[in-house]
């Protein structure tokens, strides 16, 4: 390890960690050109609500400036722009060019159709929303089902139609695309940080002090568990108390780069973060709001250190917040809309920021105490950099330049917020998709073991100790508070 004569550098131009910072910073630096009154990101296309049986539109373009572009062009734009982007990627990475880009328009394909699926409007719409669709019944799935449809299709064809998983192979990169999709994160948290800025002090520093002393105790009891009763290897553990206890598939993934895991261990346990947060989706805001009718905002911290995903969270935030806020209208108190989403997505940001330094953690504790030799008496310091996830480093940037902006340049937020919308938003979400059905066809269950004890760990650390834990902790340090009243 210490004989290798490696420069800092070294990687920069073909390393896929490295190009998920490059893709990230080429979307960050277009989105912030809305700044200057340019916004080079709103071709994008995102999904839209629809009703099956009626004639409608599955996608438009993200930003206002482009509001008469048709479905059609706003597609092929961010195909266009895509694929250019990420044949790059690949070209400096030496992978089969023929093959990838074949292979990625497939993917391409394969993610938007499925997509557009899930926000059929009896799938996703929530229960608020159904008379604007004319809907009678519906699941209330939210956004979320999409992601698991992605996953659901990818896995199909993997398992199923070899042939197709074949010819998909060398563009199904799901490590690169969801690095690069944290970067992007790091965007959604700098803009989060913007908006808590007007919010109260004591609300961000409760969910800070909350989130601090919450995952604390997570880790640590979930991986001794994992090893002690499970009998789980170490990379096993660590990679699943991280995803479990941290933020879901992006800390899974953080981990299994500090940590060198093998591949399948991120791709398994990112499986069940996205089962499970479809399940927790769909009992907690009815739960908590059964069981807490009076405590809002400790509900809405509760669900933030819970659910694992971002887009989970948020709409499990969102469907408790209106959940609760019309139960307490009944009882003629009339709470200001929001604040419980806010309660639930401010835990999230900590959580978020959370991923980078825990993985620096694990980087260094692999470094030199679980892959040190025996006989060897020290590991070279630059090792740890060697092995420092980088994309982290991307996270970190685009988080700290938003919130410079807030703190420096108040004045342009609002502009700076019409970019960053496309690229933390729909953008990040679309190579989050990407990375299910790339994670799908790569995965073949007839050579994957342990699955039964791995979900049953995950069941049991999420019952017996997230869920609890999360709520006792929210409870400490959010107890009291409340929602502003309407017109106060």
């Amino acid at each position: 390890m210490n004989g290798v004569n490696r420069k800092w550098y070294d990687g920069m131009a073909y390393q896929e960690d490295w190009w998920a910072v490059w893709l990230g910073l080429i979307m960050f630096g277009a989105g912030l050109l809305s700044i200057v009154g340019i916004d080079a990101v709103g071709w994008f296309a995102k999904p839209t609500t629809w009703v099956w049986g009626e004639a409608g539109v599955f996608y438009k373009a993200s930003g206002k400036a482009y509001k008469g572009m048709s479905q059609v062009t706003s597609i092929g734009i961010t195909y266009i722009v895509w694929t250019a982007l990420v044949c790059m990627g690949a070209y400096f990475q030496k992978l089969n060019m023929k093959k990838f880009f074949l292979g990625w328009t497939g993917l391409f394909i394969i993610t938007y159709i499925a997509v557009a699926i899930g926000f059929e409007a009896h799938l996703s719409a929530p229960i608020n929303k159904w008379g604007k669709y004319g809907l009678t019944w519906g699941l209330s799935l939210g956004s979320g089902v999409a992601f698991i449809l992605c996953l659901v299709v990818g896995l199909i064809i993997g398992n199923f139609i070899k042939p197709l998983a074949a010819f998909l192979k060398e563009a199904c990169k799901p490590e690169w695309y969801i690095k690069t999709a944290i970067v992007y994160l790091g965007i959604k948290v700098g803009v989060m940080s913007m908006k808590a800025a007007g919010m109260t002090f004591e609300l961000a520093l409760a969910g800070a002090c909350a989130t601090f002393v919450a995952y604390l105790l997570f880790w640590p009891i979930i991986y001794v568990m994992a090893r002690k009763m499970f009998r789980l290897p170490r990379e096993w553990a660590a990679v699943l108390c991280s995803g479990i206890s941290i933020c879901g598939v992006s800390a899974a993934i953080a981990t299994g780069g500090a940590i060198r895991a093998k591949p399948i261990i991120a791709v398994m346990v990112s499986m069940l973060i996205v089962v499970y947060a479809m399940i927790e989706l769909l009992i907690l805001p009815g739960f908590y709001s059964t069981v807490a009718p009076d405590q809002p905002i400790v509900n809405g911290a509760a669900m933030g250190m819970t659910v694992k995903t971002d887009g989970a969270d948020a709409a499990a935030g969102a469907i408790m917040d209106e959940i609760m806020v019309a139960n307490a209208a009944a009882r003629g108190i009339y709470w200001e809309p929001d604040w419980i989403l806010t309660a639930s997505i401010m835990t999230k940001i900590w959580i978020d920021m959370f991923i980078g330094l825990w993985a620096f953690v694990l980087a260094i504790i692999w470094v030199y105490k679980v892959d040190k030799q025996p006989g060897t008496q020290t590991v070279a310091a630059s090792e740890i950099w060697f092995r420092f996830p980088k994309f982290v480093l991307g996270y970190v940037f685009c988080w700290f330049f938003y919130v410079a902006i807030a703190m420096f340049a108040p004045d342009i937020i609002k502009s700076a917020k019409i970019g960053a919308g496309t690229v933390q938003s729909p953008m990040r979400k679309f190579m989050f998709m990407m990375t299910f059905v790339a994670m799908g066809c790569i995965t073949d269950f007839s050579k994957l073991k342990g699955m039964g004890r791995l979900a049953l760990l995950y069941g049991v650390a999420l019952v017996v100790i997230i869920a609890p834990i999360a709520y006792a902790v929210a409870y400490i340090f959010h107890a009291g508070m409340m929602p502003p009243l309407v017109g106060s």
